[in-house]
């Protein structure tokens, strides 16, 4: 019932609009990003938002906030449709939390920003840059194959080869379909050492010991500390790791 949503980036190729906006309220077509990762997780039975933030980022956070004037205004003119999707960006009170990342140390130390608010229950990391158009949102499928295996879900989908050092890759121990059994992942890796050729996107379902392994503080690629480590050691210690390819597709609004 938990979601993470790791909203602390500079946006730095989004330059320089995201000088003054936050990349995650830019809009695609008439709705931010971040609407879109917000509707999936609702869709999938999320009732808590904890958003990983960091200096710059108020106008993201009032983008959730009501604003009596502009509902009062739309009201006095009639406009009962707008006021529908207007209200659709509002959260109930206490739904929602702000934590600050106060130094950029990668999506593993993003995570970890969470943990009082997460504590001993399996969770979802939601990264808004990946916008999955499905019939049935990309993470209420992953919550319907984690009621059925447990242990720890990631959204995949298969890349080219040439694009792999982009992307975590999942090493697949046994394919079953939809789901694959996991036995390693490799952040980042060359062509050429690839264990295949399905990369892990923006969509994760973890159980709370990703929180303790993140607790040892572990550089890894770009020396940051990495969530896909975090995940690796769990199938170290011989717990279930599972990716899953999703229905549907999957867009980068992370680049132009």
């Amino acid at each position: 019932t938990k979601a993470v949503f790791p909203v602390a980036g500079l946006g730095t190729r989004f330059l320089p609009a995201t000088k003054s906006v936050p990349k995650e309220i830019m809009t695609l077509v008439d709705r931010p990003l971040i609407q879109y990762a917000i509707d999936e997780a609702r869709a999938a039975g999320i009732k808590e938002f904890l958003f990983v933030t960091s200096r710059g980022k108020s106008a993201l956070e009032d983008y959730f906030d009501c604003n009596p004037q502009l509902e009062a205004e739309l009201r006095r003119k009639g406009k009962d449709a707008l006021l529908q999707t207007l209200k659709s960006t509002n959260m109930e009170d206490g739904a929602i939390a702000y934590i600050r990342q106060h130094k950029a140390l990668g999506l593993g130390h993003a995570v970890w920003c969470a943990r009082r608010l997460i504590g001993n229950e399996p969770f979802a990391v939601i990264l808004p840059d990946d916008v999955i158009a499905a019939e049935k949102p990309c993470l209420q499928q992953m919550v319907e194959a984690h009621a059925e295996t447990g242990g720890n879900v990631v959204a995949a989908m298969e890349v080219p080869p040439e694009k792999a050092s982009a992307y975590g890759v999942l090493d697949v121990a046994e394919d079953m379909g939809a789901m694959v059994s996991v036995r390693g992942m490799v952040e980042k890796p060359k062509p050429e050492e690839a264990p295949s050729n399905l990369a892990v996107i923006g969509r994760y379902i973890l159980t709370p010991r990703v929180m303790g392994n993140l607790n040892k503080m572990k550089s890894g690629a770009s020396g940051e500390i990495q969530l896909t480590d975090a995940i690796a050691d769990e199938i170290a210690a011989g717990r279930p790791v599972y990716g899953f390819r999703f229905r549907g597709q999957r867009f980068d609004c992370g680049s132009k």
